[in-house]
């Protein structure tokens, strides 16, 4: 039998708040979520896995965004290799968006030495 928790529980065993599991609940990221006729939200351990997995996620730098968009996969199958698949795809976007900022930043570092370089000669010079 699986067990169902209110929000404060579900927070404390994962280790965030009650506010993050609302946010996370409403981005549909805790799948579904039971509601009693008292108003009351029960979250299952499904919840609470899920919540895991999206720190997990986070940790490994994907955004809300990304994460809505894998989160689904990985309880879909035991194996969990549509998930792990489409995550090493966000992040070898990541990856290749990561290089292209070093370039421009070894550009710009070089434009600086550069600029730095002609600066100082002019100040030789003038010295001279």
């Amino acid at each position: 039998m699986e067990s169902k928790m209110l929000i404060g529980e579900l927070a404390r065993r994962a280790g965030v708040t009650p506010r993050t599991v609302r946010h996370y609940q409403e981005l549909g990221l805790l799948g579904n979520v039971e509601q009693e006729s008292n108003g009351y939200h029960y979250y299952s351990d499904e919840s609470l896995q899920r919540l895991y997995k999206i720190n997990v996620l986070k940790k490994l730098g994907l955004s809300l965004e990304e994460i809505q968009s894998v989160i689904d996969l990985y309880f879909e199958e035991t194996s969990m290799i549509k998930g792990k698949q489409k995550v090493l795809g966000i992040l070898s976007k990541h990856l290749e968006e990561t290089d292209r900022k070093m370039e421009a930043l070894n550009q710009f570092r070089q434009e600086i030495l550069n600029n730095m370089a002609r600066i100082q000669l002019m100040i030789d010079e003038m010295s001279d």
